[in-house]
């Protein structure tokens, strides 16, 4: 289980979110909803330790996450099966299988280099990688991005038995990925920014 406790977050000393409670149960998603800029790519940094909290505790087991941010995190020169063994061997977990490449339609792609994929393709080896390193809980910032209907398919079809196996996942995303989940609306958690002063923007330019 994870368990957020009165969470306040910041961005560049900026503060964005305070107030946030909230538990994610093995075996339920947590879609987290909110205009661009309140604080959703923020808030998943701050869940999966790459930041810390301005305020409130976070309560997880340890090595029990995995984040998946906007960018693929792939190696361009590497194979679609070498970007695959690449983190699996990482996060101490066996090579990747063919129901693996199969899963997110990459098994004709297996010996072709990241670099040269298209941007869909590269978005579902980013996403492959979740499924070869054992980790339960999924933080995941616009999976969807990049992705063509019938790979949103695959890729909730994953989450979906990823869900039943007993994992979580907290999800920035705008659409609906078609399984059952808790919406987080995170306008009501929103700080207004202070107002900026002169002697702010003659410190800027220092």
């Amino acid at each position: 289980m994870m368990r957020v406790s009165d969470l306040a977050i910041v961005r560049g000393g900026v503060p964005l979110l305070a107030g946030l409670s909230f538990a994610v149960e093995p075996g339920s998603a947590l879609i987290l909803r909110g205009p661009n800029g309140i604080g959703k790519t923020t808030l998943l940094r701050t869940l999966a330790g790459l930041q810390p909290p301005a305020a409130g505790q976070i309560e997880v087991p340890e090595d029990s996450v995995a984040y998946a941010s906007h960018a693929d995190g792939i190696k361009g020169q590497l194979s679609v099966v070498e970007n695959l063994n690449f983190w699996a061997r990482v996060y101490g977990m066996a090579d990747v299988t063919d129901a693996v490449l199969e899963r997110f339609a990459l098994q004709d792609l297996r010996a072709r280099a990241a670099a040269t994929l298209s941007a869909g393709q590269k978005r579902r080896l980013g996403l492959a990688r979740l499924a070869v390193i054992g980790r339960k809980i999924l933080l995941l910032d616009e999976p969807t991005v990049s992705l063509d209907t019938a790979s949103v398919g695959r890729f909730a079809s994953f989450l979906q038995d990823h869900l039943d196996a007993g994992g979580s996942a907290v999800i920035a995303t705008h659409i609906d990925l078609g399984f059952t989940a808790t919406v987080l609306e995170l306008a009501p958690y929103k700080l207004d920014a202070p107002a900026l002063t002169a002697s702010d923007f003659d410190e800027a330019f220092l």
